[in-house]
């Protein structure tokens, strides 16, 4: 999951969460748009990890041998 994704999806739990009135049978919208929140929460956390880790690499001088 990208940061585009976890974006996607922290708006689609606070839709649920706080927008949605309708009522279902069993599930209960406003902690499914509160576990969509944590989750996207977690995907940005995740992802601007590891996009650093991958950042730290070594790198080689781009210079041509003599």
């Amino acid at each position: 999951m990208y940061l585009g994704g976890s974006i996607a999806l922290i708006a689609f739990g606070a839709i649920l969460a706080f927008a949605v009135q309708d009522r279902l049978a069993g599930i209960d919208l406003v902690a499914v748009g509160y576990i969509c929140m944590a989750a996207g929460a977690l995907g940005i956390v995740l992802s601007l990890v590891l996009n650093a880790q991958r950042d730290r690499g070594v790198r080689r001088n781009d210079l041509p041998p003599r």
